[in-house]
């Protein structure tokens, strides 16, 4: 289509709608908002008014200019106001029957050459195009909420569209400052086909109780760097919206990560649909409100009343890598006294220099004076055996992600460590409980999952298995706290919280590109600018290591023996040719060796 598409119809001014008509005025088009409710169309002009007005305090705009992005935006409460329009983009409710009579009634409406778009997030564009008397004008143009912020547009094709409304639409997006991505016709497309998977997940962990809504936020955001956990984001997006995606995506794939968590449904079936009705996972001040209150599920002060805590002043950190390391200078940083544990003294004094070299850069960047870091230093004891924990009153292991390596450690920290002595495994997918047994005092026994690199990363997953008692688990949140660490709870089960969570999502992303769907650009792309993810799927994957996330993913299908948890055999296949992600300097993608 050679023609700019100057005047653009938005049917149906929610939230989303009103959100595409700011983005649509505000570059130039001339913008015909059409709702059925007059209430409706008046709460999106003066969105927009509100919106505007705060771009001049803000000197973004200029009144004048202000002016004139008002008077593009005129809004009627019948469909025959879209006649002259050269694209309809229609955003009414997520239902077929609601779409499709918009569908129908656009078809006696419009010009012949107008292209009419869909902002589906889960229903399907080639059925909605079927109801069209033109399909190759149809297709699917999924903005993200809120659309003025929101970067990413999903250009979506079926089978019957034509090449050049394609193109016409991907050129708007383009002009609106989008970045659009061209995807096919499936259930939750790229973005959301990822991202609500991962939600259904972590709704049914909280529904099996395995961790608070508190703990399974927290860690998701601390643990992977997100805007927002998955149950404060099912409460923004809607637990009513979340339920029909995930209808639609499991009638398509028949895979249970997307059959919804029976709690989306009892949920919606309660009206408690999230931020709009004022209660879902959480509960709000009021309707529409993002100000979350304390209800009965919110924990107390201070988290649950616990045993005393065991004193702890000196640390004993085995293993000479990097997370070893950050580990050692962390609890050296927090005032306490550390042996760092290796096989030999000079890979100890390695490990050591390692940490000399972090502490001058922090130094360097002004976040730590010369004097501190030298103290820091001075905390550290290098030895090259673990007789050197004779004393420690906390032993945490940091070594190779091996059970039977871990296992032999344990039973010699069960013999050379004192009486009463926390000991601690920070195994991010292997059975706590599997170590503790390797020792006499399995009570004694715990999980503290440190995230890499652990100077940086605030999160610690607090493991306890069956046998832990209560004494060391709050000696070990205390530690936690005291190391200026978020500690969340979880039970002893394969990739507790964050990778449980963050491995199926990207298993997912591995399985698109298997099946052609996108690419690894597009996909990274997505996540980054729809899901404000801080890295790609694929750039996460090499970041990792992917011998180090086939590892995980086979320890998760292991433990839970679901068909859609097994590994991808893409992934399996760039481990065996070893290809590694940026450690080989190749993964799914090359890199410049250093």
């Amino acid at each position: 289509m050679d023609t700019p598409l100057s005047t653009i119809a938005v049917v149906g001014l929610g939230t989303m709608g009103t959100g595409i008509a700011e983005v649509l005025a505000r570059a130039g088009r001339e913008v015909v908002g059409i709702d059925i409710s007059e209430a409706a169309a008046r709460r999106a002009v003066d969105a927009l008014a509100a919106s505007t007005a705060r771009s001049v305090a803000r000197e973004r705009l200029t009144e004048e200019q202000r002016r004139e992005v008002l008077a593009r935006f005129r809004t009627f409460t019948e469909l025959r106001a879209a006649a002259d329009a050269d694209l309809v983009i229609e955003v009414v409710p997520e239902s077929y029957e609601a779409k499709q009579e918009v569908f129908r009634a656009l078809d006696g409406i419009v010009r012949p050459d107008a292209i009419v778009a869909t902002g589906t997030n889960a229903l399907s564009v080639t059925r909605l195009a079927a109801e069209s008397a033109r399909p190759e004008r149809v297709l699917g143009m999924h903005f993200f909420n809120p659309a003025p912020a929101m970067k990413l547009v999903e250009v979506v094709s079926s089978v019957l569209t034509s090449p050049a409304a394609v193109a016409a639409v991907t050129d708007l997006a383009h002009a609106l400052g989008k970045e659009p991505v061209a995807v096919g016709d499936r259930p939750g497309f790229v973005a959301d086909g990822l991202l609500f998977g991962y939600l259904n997940q972590a709704a049914a962990m909280y529904e099996s109780k395995y961790a608070s809504r508190e703990d399974i936020d927290a860690a998701m955001r601390l643990g992977c760097g997100l805007p927002m956990g998955p149950l404060a984001l099912l409460d923004l997006i809607g637990v009513d919206t979340a339920r029909t995606v995930l209808d639609a995506m499991y009638a398509e794939s028949r895979d249970r990560l997307h059959a919804p968590a029976p709690i989306l449904r009892q949920l919606s079936e309660a009206g408690l649909t999230g931020r709009k009705s004022g209660r879902g996972f959480y509960t709000y001040e009021s309707p529409g409100s993002s100000v979350v209150v304390r209800d009965a599920a919110t924990p107390l002060e201070g988290g649950p009343v616990a045993a005393p805590a065991r004193e702890v002043r000196s640390v004993g950190v085995a293993g000479s890598g990097t997370m070893a390391s950050g580990i050692a200078e962390v609890f050296a940083k927090a005032g306490y006294a550390v042996v760092l544990a290796a096989r030999s003294p000079e890979k100890a004094e390695a490990a050591k220099g390692r940490i000399a070299g972090s502490l001058t850069r922090s130094v360097a960047k002004g976040r730590l004076s010369a004097q501190d870091a030298e103290a820091v230093l001075a905390r550290i004891s290098p030895a090259g055996s673990l007789d050197a924990f004779a004393e420690v009153d906390l032993a945490v292991e940091a070594v190779a992600e091996d059970l039977a390596v871990k296992r032999e450690l344990f039973a010699t920290l069960d013999k050379v460590c004192k009486p009463g002595a926390v000991l601690a495994t920070t195994t991010s997918s292997l059975p706590v409980v599997a170590c503790a047994r390797a020792t006499s005092r399995p009570q004694d026994v715990i999980g503290m999952h440190f995230f890499n690199p652990a100077p940086a990363m605030k999160l610690v997953e607090v493991v306890r298995t069956v046998l832990t008692s209560d004494e060391v688990h709050a000696t070990v949140r205390e530690v936690t706290a005291r190391i200026r660490k978020h500690p969340v709870d979880c039970g002893d089960r394969a990739g507790f919280i964050v990778n449980a969570l963050l491995f199926p999502y990207l298993n997912n992303a591995i399985k698109m590109v298997e099946e052609h769907y996108a690419s690894l650009d597009d996909i990274d792309a997505a996540m980054k600018l729809g899901g404000g993810y801080p890295m790609g799927p694929f750039e996460l994957l090499d970041v990792v290591g992917l011998d180090v996330s086939l590892a995980i993913e086979r320890v998760l299908h292991r433990e839970f023996r679901d068909p859609g948890l097994a590994p991808a055999p893409l992934l399996e296949h760039l481990v065996a040719a070893g290809c590694l992600g940026r450690k080989t300097g190749r993964g799914f993608r090359e890199y410049a060796r250093r």
